[in-house]
């Protein structure tokens, strides 16, 4: 049975956490390049094909107008979500133009809000969003950690494990109060009571089970 949904997305491909065999594969638009470059097949193939060119002969395609109100990567996203997952590695949403990353975060934020988690992987960093609950991240955890509220405030944000440390202290989208926190080695946690946190690590490979 698949439990996890893998979107790999046409921007910077990074590799760093390839798909499972239970994982459900789908590629957006130029995505299918990346995967089919690496000898894996996707479950299904949607999007617009403005960036891989032409439509794939793909068994299992859903095209999409170029003209239309959601990304490629959050059509990939709804299927995957369609379809029951709760868990998403997304690769190839991070690096090139910056309003595709922007996007594709927002992304992470749609699913957290929808009863999901999402992490976008990138070469240096790794990116979640999570809303009323707790991120874990395991003992050997290195490097930085940065949290910004996704939207107006977060509250009831606890940071423990990590170099600098918050208790139950309220987050705003225009003041980076938790930008540049540092693992220390020690299992680390972030918490949000009300709110949606966005979360960017620089050892992303060790939050979840690659």
């Amino acid at each position: 049975m698949k439990t996890r949904c893998y979107i790999a997305g046409a921007g910077e491909y990074c590799g760093r956490v390839a798909p499972r065999g239970h994982d459900y594969i789908i590629a957006a638009d130029a995505g299918y390049s990346a995967l089919m470059e690496r000898g894996i097949k996707p479950d299904l193939v949607v999007g617009d094909f403005d960036s891989l060119g032409s439509e794939p002969g793909h068994p299992n395609v859903i095209r999409s107008p170029a003209e239309k109100d959601d990304t490629d990567m959050m059509l990939a996203v709804k299927q995957g979500l369609a379809r029951g997952y709760k868990e998403f590695i997304i690769d190839g949403g991070l690096g090139g133009r910056l309003d595709h990353t922007f996007a594709n975060i927002q992304v992470l934020v749609y699913l957290a809000k929808n009863g999901a988690q999402g992490y976008l992987f990138g070469r240096e960093i790794c990116v979640t969003a999570i809303t009323d609950k707790t991120e874990s991240f395991p003992p050997g955890a290195s490097g930085t950690v940065s949290i910004f509220a996704a939207g107006d405030k977060a509250e009831g944000v606890t940071l423990a494990g990590m170099k600098y440390k918050l208790e139950n202290a309220t987050l705003t989208n225009n003041h980076p109060l938790g930008i540049s926190n540092e693992f220390t080695g020690e299992p680390a946690t972030a918490t949000v009571c009300a709110g949606t946190l966005i979360i960017m690590w620089s050892a992303g490979e060790l939050a979840v089970n690659s």
